[in-house]
């Protein structure tokens, strides 16, 4: 029997690990965007 190949998911995991730091800051900047952009929308039907 032959030995089964490493198995390694590093590259998901600390992909995972580098964003989760910037989710406080980003999450509040897309809905600020998101905001104004449906009030931009909103205000051009109007």
């Amino acid at each position: 029997m032959s030995a089964p190949a490493p198995h390694s998911d590093t590259q998901a995991h600390d992909a995972v690990e580098a964003v989760v730091p910037v989710i406080p800051l980003v999450l509040p900047i897309a809905g600020a965007v998101l905001i104004f952009l449906l009030a931009f929308i909103a205000v051009s039907m109007a």
